[in-house]
């Protein structure tokens, strides 16, 4: 049970008392006392003033008294107004240590059995390499996952790949025209980064006949829809889906090429997924449930043989569900994978891990799939989140003008290694095991910078502000980590106890109960970031416990301490502090090294 658990518990046990009536849960209110006032846990007393009948200072005073005849891990009160500012014994706090030491896992939930929770994410197309918003993407869904998992629920993670439509087809184009048959294995190019290449190579041709055709006095518009090179591409994707055996065979063989380029990004930043899905294999679904609402008048026909969806009365618009040649678009296949996987898992919930520009198209989901008569359309929920550039400005992948995810982990793996040669990090380890470390580290302060922005906002990603040793980064975490596993090695190597029963005498300054009390908040600070779908208070939390060690590291002795229950308590808080660190950096995707 935690501490603010705890006091709500006796709080309601000692107003029950008082006004000798059953109270609500709503109306006792616990929060953290502010830094800047005496005590643990502050209730507020105004939801309690109709019961009471009483002044705010008066209800306070006589509930801070009940609790103190109730339990005696109360040690003391204050009253500030109409707020009651509660102080736990060091004996509540000892007691708490010891929970902590003896629980598995503390903080972790064991996954129940039931409804699963389908995450979506990474979702990228095949016709270019994955790139630094990918990365934004995948840290998010996978940390999700795991926050999810460790908070109790089933998770499925799931991802799908648009490996169908316009975009690939200007790939499979240029490559048809430019290419000379090259491959990744001639060439040397990464097959995603080889098709990414030839994408690029179409939009500077396109551009090119547009400009052409408006030299020649044709409009813009008009120029943009009747370049040879665009019409071509739209040509390619109708035989596509007429199973056209050469553009088929052709496509089968980038898009493995891709596949290839991205299992190695996905390996490189630790992303796995529990099943792929294909946009090739499930548009066809999403493409029959729409001509079924059609037929059911859900949907309606246009002149020109497109299908929509008129949303105006839920204060939206009109919306675009199959284009007038019958190939079908983004949402089509988005309705045919939500069925498909509620048929599969009976999902408790769906979440979508996609940026926020989609804001609009998973409104306008959810508003389909409601029309459709399925109940479950309130279980889909987009998990949104901002863009994420570097200092220089922001990415555009048409134009080649994006910040290649391969390059960004190469680049923070190599000012890792520059940077802790620089600082004499690793002199003392072997080659092996520094190149294993410098890897850890990289990757460190490329996920954790990303994951202690909140998800909503959007972001500047700084590699070198990333990746210092001190500040609010993941390399300064994982330092705290491997200097709280040298104390504890020092430890045993000098034959001093690490593990056994804390008494309350033990703690000795405000410092150990402070670390005591930000240990017991893991549980909370875990179950508030699946509510939230919000890894970044996770990573807020572990740098607040790992700055505050730091401080207690740098006031108190540790192995010097001559008092043998001292020395226990502070050997026992390191060592807790080490595994919530481990177990917190684990929830972001984020190893961390036993020695740096």
């Amino acid at each position: 049970m935690t501490a603010e658990k705890f006091i709500q518990g006796l709080v309601k046990s000692a107003t029950e008392k008082l006004y000798n009536q059953p109270i609500a849960d709503s109306l006792i209110q616990i929060q953290k006392t502010r830094k800047d006032f005496e005590g643990d846990y502050t209730m507020v007393a105004f939801p309690l003033l109709k019961l009471s009948r009483k002044s705010p200072e008066e209800t306070c005073k006589e509930i801070g008294e009940q609790l103190i005849a109730l339990d005696n891990q109360i040690e003391s009160f204050n009253v500030i107004k109409g707020f009651l500012n509660i102080t736990l014994s060091k004996s509540y706090w000892a007691n708490m240590l010891n929970t902590i030491v003896q629980t598995n896992d503390f903080g972790f939930c064991e996954a129940k059995s039931g409804k699963p929770i389908v995450i979506e994410f990474s979702s990228p197309n095949t016709n270019k390499p994955l790139h630094l918003g990918h990365i934004r993407n995948n840290l998010l869904g996978m940390s999700i996952s795991r926050i999810m998992e460790k908070s109790g629920k089933r998770v499925v993670k799931v991802n799908l790949v648009n490996d169908r439509g316009i975009h690939i087809c200007k790939s499979m184009l240029a490559w048809q025209k430019f290419g000379n048959g090259e491959t990744p294995e001639s060439t040397g190019i990464k097959g995603d980064h080889l098709v990414g290449d030839y994408y690029v190579r179409f939009d500077k041709e396109y551009k090119a006949q547009v400009e052409e055709l408006k030299a020649q006095g044709m409009p813009e518009d008009e120029a943009k829809v009747k370049a040879p090179i665009i019409q071509e591409a739209q040509e390619m994707l109708r035989r596509w889906e007429a199973k056209d055996p050469e553009i088929t065979e052709l496509w089968k063989t980038m898009n493995g090429w891709v596949y290839e380029g991205f299992d190695k990004t996905y390996s490189d930043l630790g992303i796995t997924f529990d099943k792929v899905y294909y946009e090739s294999e499930t548009y066809l679904l999403g493409k029959s449930v729409v001509v079924d609402g059609l037929n059911r008048g859900l949907f309606f026909r246009k002149d020109d043989g497109s299908v929509w969806v008129d949303l105006t009365n839920d204060g939206l618009d009109q919306k675009l569900l199959l284009r007038s040649d019958g190939t079908s678009v983004y949402i089509t296949q988005d309705i045919g994978t939500a069925i498909q996987r509620y048929n599969e898992f009976n999902f408790d919930e769906h979440i979508y891990v996609v940026g926020n520009e989609q804001e609009y198209h998973f409104q306008v989901l959810k508003l389909i799939m409601k029309k459709l008569g399925y109940e479950w359309s309130d279980a889909l929920h987009h998990l949104s989140y901002g863009m994420v550039q570097l200092p220089e400005g922001k990415m555009k992948s048409r134009e080649g003008m994006v910040v290649d995810a391969d390059d960004l982990i190469q680049e923070m793996i190599d000012t890792a290694r520059q940077m802790s040669e620089e600082l004499g990090k690793l002199d003392d380890i072997d080659h092996g095991e520094a190149s294993e470390v410098i890897r850890m580290v990289g990757l460190a302060a490329l996920k954790y910078f990303i994951l202690k922005v909140d998800p909503k906002k959007n972001m500047t990603f700084n590699p070198k502000e990333s990746i210092d040793f001190n500040g609010n980064t993941g390399p300064f975490i994982q330092y705290t980590h491997a200097r709280i596993k040298s104390v504890l090695a020092k430890a045993t190597n000098a034959g001093y106890q690490v593990k056994g029963i804390v008494q309350p005498d033990y703690i000795s300054n405000s410092k150990e109960l402070e670390l005591i009390q930000l240990l017991s908040q893991f549980p909370e600070i875990v179950l508030a970031a699946a509510q939230n779908h919000n890894p970044s208070l996770i990573a807020n939390y572990t740098y607040e416990l790992a700055k505050e060690y730091n401080q207690f590291y740098h006031d108190f002795t540790i192995l010097k301490e001559p008092n043998e229950g001292v020395r226990l308590l502070r050997l026992s808080l390191s060592e807790q502090v080490a595994n919530t660190i481990k177990r917190a950096m684990w929830l972001l995707g984020i190893e961390v090294p036993e020695r740096m």
